[in-house]
């Protein structure tokens, strides 16, 4: 089984993001951590020994280096972190400096995700972002000193105003640091999100092409610098795999701890109340935070399989299909091919998954 932490903080709000999250105001403090902390003595059962950690957000370095401190040390208070092989904390630029990071490294977390985005300063601010190139390329220079040689770097294209050369230039920047994992994502309008707003009133464009065009960029770019592209959005030099979000494809249990996290536990998954204040005041009464609750069928986790693993580069298996009906044309326009029992997305196919998974399902 595997763990998450939501830690719902953001000191500015990204216009794209669909997450819960908020600015800190008065609730990133000890109350609020010590709320998680009581949650997983409370929902964690005995024996548990996750074999992942994530803390994810938000933004969880915006919390200050005490409140981490306390947080990760009340980890290793309450939980069996013995078999625990990878940690991963999010972490954006500017907001944690050599001295955090360091903390971050001796307390366990050998992991870090960082929320780059782009390192063109027009695109930056296109997505609201409030940090420079510059300080992405300090911050990663930060963790490399701190001791972590385990960094995933987060950038995105088909950005309203991004062309090819200028998705270029990200790619190649970011592989000149050689991190040791890349997420490239392809921007999408987020329901309840600022930039769904502006993308109905005609301000934002949606291009097919152009998320095509620099998809395929990404593939090529990648692959020719030696990062294997294992999954639609992630690609990894060879062990740098990400084995937590390995975990959520393959349809493994875990236990979500803070506001609106999710949890999948024994065919039920439930999410906490979406709400850090209602969240912490629940905690402090010793009421049951879940919400959502509901049993997962054997059809549900079918198709669930199907949804995430056919992103993956070994596919998904030929029983988690509805129906194989579709699959002759499927093969035939050269988008899946069969390799043993699986389904599997050619080059071509990567690109329309979405799609392939509906008509699979």
């Amino acid at each position: 089984m595997h763990l998450y932490l939501h830690i719902p903080f953001c000191h500015h709000i990204c216009p794209y993001c669909a997450f819960y999250k908020h600015t800190p105001g008065h609730l990133a403090n000890r109350t609020f951590v010590d709320a998680i902390l009581t949650e997983a003595e409370r929902r964690i059962p005995e024996g548990y020994a996750p074999a992942t950690v994530y803390f994810g957000g938000g933004t969880p370095t915006l919390l200050s280096s005490s409140l981490l401190d306390r947080l990760m040390r009340g980890l290793h208070d309450r939980i069996d972190l013995s078999a625990v092989r990878e940690w991963t904390i999010e972490a954006n630029p500017a907001t944690f400096d050599l001295k955090k990071a360091s903390l971050m490294r001796s307390l366990g977390a050998d992991r870090i995700s960082l929320g780059v985005q782009s390192f063109t300063p027009t695109i930056l601010s296109t997505l609201g972002r409030d940090h420079s190139p510059e300080e992405a390329i300090s911050a990663f220079t930060i963790l490399r000193e701190a001791g972590f040689s385990n960094v995933s770097i987060d950038l995105m294209f088909s950005i309203p105003g991004q062309d090819a050369s200028m998705w270029q230039a990200d790619l190649d920047r970011a592989i000149a640091l050689a991190p040791e994992h890349i997420s490239a994502y392809n921007l999408t309008y987020e329901a309840d999100t600022e930039f769904l707003q502006r993308h109905r009133r005609g301000e934002l464009d949606a291009d097919e092409d152009r998320d095509a065009t620099l998809f395929y960029q990404s593939i090529d770019t990648l692959e020719a610098a030696g990062y294997l592209h294992y999954e639609i959005s992630n690609f990894a030099q060879s062990n740098f795999e990400s084995q937590h979000n390995r975990a959520y494809w393959e349809g493994a249990d875990y236990i979500g701890l803070g506001p609106s996290a999710v949890s999948t536990l024994h065919d039920e998954r439930s999410k906490t109340l979406p709400d850090t204040a209602a969240y912490v005041r629940a905690i402090l009464a010793g009421l049951d935070t879940r919400v959502e609750i509901e049993s997962l069928t054997a059809a549900d986790r079918r198709l669930e399989s199907l949804a995430m693993l056919l992103r993956t580069k070994e596919g998904a298996p030929l029983s988690s299909a509805s129906s194989l009906d579709p699959l002759p044309s499927l093969i035939e326009e050269g988008w899946i091919e069969l390799r043993r029992d699986r389904i599997v997305l050619t080059r071509t196919g990567k690109a329309l998954a979405d799609p392939i998974i509906a008509a699979l399902a």
